[in-house]
């Protein structure tokens, strides 16, 4: 449904998109990770057309999207990170105001508030001024004037910002239903857990670039299954038969180490728990004690900061 090659976009000396590429196929869920300022936002406005690329080429449905194709943005929905509906109007009303811009009258058009309206969980509000509502339903207002023409391509750039957990809930279901019914769906955010539930490919993106683009498992598949223990002490080692499923690092100060044990690598005649009493017995013996003991299992956090060196920053 969309094919995105190699786009750049500058202002000035300052470099927004850098030689971006990604592809989203009918029904698929594509996530967009990275921090605010990543160049998200840029990449979007691009790809339906709002701003022109200083390179690179972006097709929708197999035909080149530009500022004037018209018949192109018509196959788009797009939820902007800033709200884009009017406060004084009720959400009826806004949702008949888009569909009006949209070409939708008549039978046709009512039809498509009410199922907006079912859709986004607001049909018993749907006469109440849009100013009168929680900022989780605004945010559903603001998705549900996006679904109207019933779009192909859906654009979400942070559609769940500053919303409730309630209104979050049913805006990550509207998703993947609307997957499920065969929309190809763009899911920008820099909330790893939202990306992790509904998108079955991602791409990683900071400071204009994607650092990574796969499926999740494939992604997530980089990282290994940690346990880490903590303790004080100093040169501590691991003995030689653990050399290949453990390792051993200084923790930022000369009292404390960090014992990371690889889980995958434990031989599957030893369970994890005698691997752990073998080596905090070691341990002890070596003058050390324990503090703590974490686990650290896969997730885009983790391949995020290994990528780039960063955290995921709001």
């Amino acid at each position: 449904m969309l094919e995105v090659r190699n786009l750049r976009k500058a202002y000035g000396d300052i470099v927004a998109v850098e030689d971006v590429s990604f592809s989203v196929g009918d029904g698929e869920v594509f996530g967009l990770l990275g921090p605010n300022g990543a160049g998200k936002s840029t990449t979007m406005m691009m790809a339906c057309g709002l701003l022109t690329p200083d390179a690179g080429t972006i097709l929708i449905d197999g035909q080149e999207m530009r500022p004037d194709r018209r018949e192109l943005k018509r196959l788009l929905g797009v939820v902007p990170q800033d709200l884009a509906i009017y406060p004084e109007l009720t959400a009826r009303e806004n949702l008949r105001f888009f569909g009006k811009l949209y070409g939708l009258n008549g039978s046709r058009l009512t039809a498509r508030i009410d199922d907006a309206l079912e859709r986004t969980g607001l049909a018993p509000r749907a006469d109440g001024a849009a100013h009168t509502f929680s900022g989780g339903m605004k945010r559903r207002l603001n998705f549900g004037c996006a679904l109207l023409h019933e779009p192909k391509l859906l654009i979400l750039d942070e559609p769940t910002v500053g919303v409730d957990p309630q209104s979050r809930s049913h805006l990550l279901d509207s998703v993947q239903q609307l997957s499920r019914e065969g929309v190809a769906v763009i899911y920008a955010s820099h909330y790893m857990e939202e990306v992790e539930e509904v998108c079955r490919r991602v791409a990683i993106v900071d400071h204009g670039r994607v650092v990574a683009e796969d499926t999740l498992d494939a992604l997530l598949g980089r990282l290994k299954s940690v346990i880490r223990l903590r303790v004080r002490g100093q040169n501590v080692a691991v003995p030689q038969r653990f050399a290949s499923i453990a390792t051993v690092e200084q923790d930022g100060d000369d009292e404390h180490q960090l014992i990371d044990i690889d889980r995958g690598k434990i031989d599957s005649g030893t369970s994890l728990d005698e691997t752990l009493a073998t080596l905090l017995t070691e341990a002890r013996n070596q003058g050390a004690t324990l503090e703590t003991v974490e686990s650290h299992e896969p997730n885009l956090e983790r391949l995020f900061l290994e990528l780039t060196g960063n955290r995921l920053r709001d």
